[in-house]
């Protein structure tokens, strides 16, 4: 199969011919039909993801049709379309076993703990428990964005915010990530204020529902701004970026008694960050992470999507080639671009 291949760290990939990948014994193979690019492939790159072994290929948001079934698979069938959460959980452990999928002592990660989809075929470990069913409805571009920086989104602004109707959420960094929370939150009916560097992407964050927004090069003090314009202070705030400067905004700008949840990856140099410890203590403020989501709770938000509730189909960019994958993932860090990329074309 063709793939996008990197066997040093911070060295550019490369497109190779390598071995089709065979399932495991509880595993399935997919035919890659979408497959998105996300920051955390280019940390992997970077060499800031231990569990990554060379050579390598990346790619953890991905869509496709199942074309061959491990003996032990129970639940699927070749020809069927799926996609999968990027922390796809063993099904055995005790985390497991109380539905934190998500956090599994034994984690399977495409792209990261095994081959990933910036290929034409990628293996997918404990397919009973991780594998989600693709309605016909959802094209697989938009699929693909589902299995990362969407679901991660849905569940730490569901689940692990709690945002209700009237709150109002601060997201910080409009990438896929901050876009996706931005809408879900405005689904539930929150009030949005989005800070990102460009006013492009504030342009867009307005569109998908952002009831503010702050560029934060330009701002005095962004803190002061959102608290402004919140009347104290957000009840909900994320680091959708993942940076010392986004993660200390939005523990500051919380109002008491409010939620700071990290999504943005903090790793390498970044991974222990200051926090005001004094602020989170008077203002018993809650510090939350939140790491992608299980497969069980993704039939709430494809009901969503099915309902027009929400529409992440908005939030595609670009569609590229795999080739095209091969320099794109080395340029991630330069966020340029709005919306999701795609890799659609093989």
């Amino acid at each position: 199969m063709k793939a996008v291949v990197f066997e040093q760290f911070r060295q550019a990939p490369t497109i190779q011919t390598v071995p089709d990948p065979s399932p495991a014994a509880e595993g399935v193979v997919v035919k890659v039909e979408a497959t998105g690019l996300c920051r955390s492939d280019w940390h992997g790159w970077m060499g800031h993801d231990a569990d990554i072994v060379l050579p390598h290929v990346p790619g953890h948001e991905l869509a496709g049709t199942i074309v061959a079934v491990g003996p032990q698979v129970r639940r699927w069938r070749t020809g069927q379309r799926v996609t999968v959460p990027f922390v796809a959980g063993c099904g055995h452990c005790p985390e497991c076993a109380s539905g934190n999928q998500q956090v599994c002592e034994r984690q399977f990660q495409p792209g990261f703990t095994a081959w990933g989809s910036f290929a034409e075929y990628v293996a997918l470990d404990f397919a009973d428990a991780n594998l989600v069913a693709l309605p016909d409805e959802i094209d697989s571009a938009t699929a693909a964005s589902l299995g990362c920086r969407f679901a991660t989104s849905f569940r730490a602004i569901v689940d692990q915010g709690r945002v209700r109707g009237g709150d109002w959420v601060a997201v910080h960094g409009c990438g896929g990530v901050g876009l996706s929370a931005i809408m879900i939150a405005r689904a539930l009916g929150a009030n949005v204020v989005a800070v990102d560097l460009t006013d492009r992407k504030l342009d867009l964050a307005r569109q998908l529902g952002a009831t503010a927004t702050v560029n934060a090069t330009t701002s005095a003090n962004v803190v002061h701004e959102i608290r402004d314009l919140t009347g104290g202070g957000a009840h909900v705030s994320v680091d959708a970026l993942g940076h010392p400067a986004t993660c200390m905004n939005s523990i500051r700008c919380l109002r008491r008694r409010g939620r700071h949840i990290q999504v943005g990856l903090m790793l390498d140099d970044h991974a222990r960050p200051p926090v005001p410890m004094d602020r989170v203590i008077a203002y018993e403020l809650e510090i939350l992470g939140s790491h992608g989501m299980q497969a069980f709770r993704y039939q709430a938000m494809l009901d969503m999507i099915a309902a027009g509730t929400l529409a992440p189909q908005q939030l595609v960019g670009s569609r590229i080639s795999l080739d095209e994958a091969a320099v794109a993932l080395t340029q991630m860090d330069r966020f340029d671009g709005t919306g999701i990329s795609v890799v659609t074309r093989f």
